[in-house]
């Protein structure tokens, strides 16, 4: 049997502990993946790519555990009412090969994203940052926030979306978080006086969200809309100021912001950080650029972190989701059993016959 942890049990779990505490635990997850990043199995995910968008797969492994995560991104989707992202995730042992969990990861991914973001600005924001700017208010920013608000103690929120109604959306749902929150009529009012700026837009296509005039010195700049190839949201201008650093520099050449730069810029890997193999900030003029587009180690920490708060609060239900014959030699036996099985249900007489 496999332990399953759908939509609804990885909302409970999370609602068992609590946003924050969640959304810390998982920091704390992150760093000690990423601080063991040279103990697992690494590359470039798979993409397959349509005029709509793109579904992946992202896997990864250590000695003891693999995980793989299948998700899509299609912006267009939600014209449709459909998510423009959803997921799903396995951990599997690595002695035997079977699953040892399989867990909706459309709610988990969004919290990967923001705790791997909130992770990177402890390492290389200025100290005391108070306010973030945030450009674009789909599924993602309220994640976004909340990780911000508890790892770094941002107070307060500058925002702007093209879209009124996101802007309705992310208001109601940030009603009591602790922030203050300013609506802002375009990007470049939101960026101003912002510590943090944070980008995420959807749509994918080549578009120039943050222009180099826009962005002063000392300012951290969060990119994660950026997360394919031929979308991007930074102008090039704005790369060859800042000092970047990537979870994955073979994958983020190919998907990141960098796509736009030549394939030998420096960049430095969020590993090398954390492990304290590289310096991150080094003065508070430094323009600093977090160029994320997802890696798999990050859904390996989600994973690993819903396995063991699963188990410790009894949240989730066990699955029959592979064969298993009382001979493991005998696979065959499976359908003789199941046939002897509904021939039973077959002739058990009805319960209201007379």
């Amino acid at each position: 049997m496999v332990m399953f942890l759908g939509a609804r049990n990885v909302a409970r779990i999370i609602q068992s502990i609590g946003l924050r505490s969640f959304t810390l635990q998982l920091i704390e997850y992150l760093r000690q993946d990423f601080g063991r990043w040279e103990t697992f199995e690494r590359g470039p995910r798979y993409a397959s790519h349509s005029p709509n968008g793109v579904i992946e797969l992202m896997p990864t492994a250590n000695s003891g555990t693999f995980s793989f995560k299948f998700v899509n991104g299609h912006p267009a989707n939600t014209l449709r009412g459909l998510q423009t992202v959803v997921a799903f995730g396995v951990l599997a042992d690595v002695e035997t090969g079977y699953p040892r969990l399989l867990a909706d990861m459309t709610l988990a991914t969004a919290f990967r994203t923001a705790a791997t973001s909130a992770l990177a600005a402890r390492h290389l924001a200025r100290s005391n940052c108070e306010t973030m700017a945030l450009i674009g208010l789909g599924a993602q920013a309220e994640f976004q926030a909340h990780a911000f608000e508890a790892a770094l103690g941002i107070k307060r929120l500058r925002v702007f979306d093209i879209d009124p109604r996101a802007g309705e959306k992310f208001a109601r749902n940030m009603s009591g978080a602790g922030v203050s929150i300013m609506r802002c009529d375009s990007a470049r009012e939101a960026v101003a006086s912002a510590d943090i700026i944070t980008t995420i837009t959807a749509d994918k296509k080549m578009s120039t969200i943050l222009s180099n005039d826009m962005v002063g010195s000392g300012v951290h700049i969060n990119a994660i809309g950026g997360d394919c190839p031929g979308k991007v949201e930074l102008a090039r201008d704005l790369l060859l100021r800042a000092n970047i650093f990537v979870e994955y520099a073979p994958q983020t050449r190919l998907e990141g912001e960098i796509q736009q730069l030549d394939a030998e810029h420096p960049v430095t890997e969020l590993w090398e950080l954390i492990a304290g193999h590289k310096s991150g900030r080094m003065s508070d003029w430094e323009i600093t650029l977090f160029d994320s587009v997802g890696f798999a180690i990050e859904d390996f920490s989600v994973l690993r972190l819903l396995h063991d708060l699963a188990t410790q609060v009894g949240i989730g239900e066990e699955i029959d989701l592979i064969a298993s014959p009382e001979d493991p030699k005998d696979l065959f036996a499976l359908l003789q059993q199941s046939e002897v099985e509904e021939t039973a249900r077959n002739c058990r007489p009805a319960q209201n016959a007379m």
